[in-house]
């Protein structure tokens, strides 16, 4: 069953809701109340707009990316353990408004394997349960991770977690049960806040290690920031899902 926070991202996202708004307004028109069909309409068609806006991404999504700093492995202070959460852990697009480019893609388990490698932690716990299927994102991330160089022995499994509360829940009890005290925590940039928010909730030492931020202004001369793109849209989705999460997290006491 989806979640509260998904069902309410599904409902806001900019597609979605200036659909909502526009049959909502025909209705209104239909029964002769046109200023306030006329009203909705432009609520919808703004909606969209404005959330078609590079602006809006890099002022909202820019907003969360940089809570929490992104450095190089060395600058990162050394922990008992790196956590990494899962969610899109098979990569993404380095920008958001850039084309994917397999050989630039920022991945959760990427940075962790260069936070490993770089001495930061000795241990990798690895959170996420099976969202489909019989395989756990836990056990996902773990394969890449050994393709990476990192050992088995160093590699502790949270299985069973299905969203970001219990992902900071479950790997609780993990690390209680292994005497780890600090730990670094790897997501995305825009997850980190309410990633770190649920952490510190559980009364664990967490540092926040992100991947590096993907709602950046490109280097690309030709790039408007007040000019309607596609991709903008399907950042929006990411971002909308995080301000929902947090307003969920918060009314439910997760954070």
């Amino acid at each position: 069953m989806p979640s509260v926070s998904s069902m309410l991202t599904s409902l806001i996202v900019p597609i979605n809701l200036s659909v909502a708004l526009l049959v909502l307004a025909a209705v209104l028109a239909l029964l002769r109340w046109r200023r306030l069909a006329a009203t909705v309409l432009v609520l919808a068609l703004s909606w969209s707009l404005a959330w078609s806006l590079p602006a809006t991404s890099l002022a909202l999504g820019g907003a969360l990316e940089r809570t929490y700093a992104f450095l190089p492995p060395g600058q990162v202070q050394q922990a008992d353990a790196i956590v990494v959460l899962g969610g899109h852990t098979a990569g993404n697009r380095a920008n958001w408004f850039e084309p994917i480019d397999p050989a630039k893609r920022v991945t959760r388990i990427g940075r962790a394997a260069e936070l490993y490698h770089a001495g930061r932690a000795p241990r990798i716990v690895l959170s996420g349960g099976a969202l489909e299927g019989d395989v756990s994102e836990a056990q996902g991330m773990a394969h890449s991770l050994k393709q990476m160089g990192v050992p088995d022995a160093a590699l502790v499994l949270e299985n069973a977690s299905r969203n970001t509360y219990e992902n900071a829940e479950r790997t609780e009890e993990h690390l209680r049960g292994q005497n780890i005290r600090t730990v670094l925590v790897v997501t995305s940039a825009l997850h980190m806040p309410r990633a770190m928010a649920a952490f510190r909730k559980q009364g664990i030492a967490a540092t926040a290690a992100p991947a590096a931020p993907q709602i950046v202004r490109p280097e690309d001369p030709a790039f408007s920031p007040w000019w309607p793109d596609e991709r903008t849209m399907d950042a929006s989705r990411s971002i909308i899902k995080e301000y929902a999460g947090l307003l969920v997290y918060w009314l439910r006491g997760w954070v």
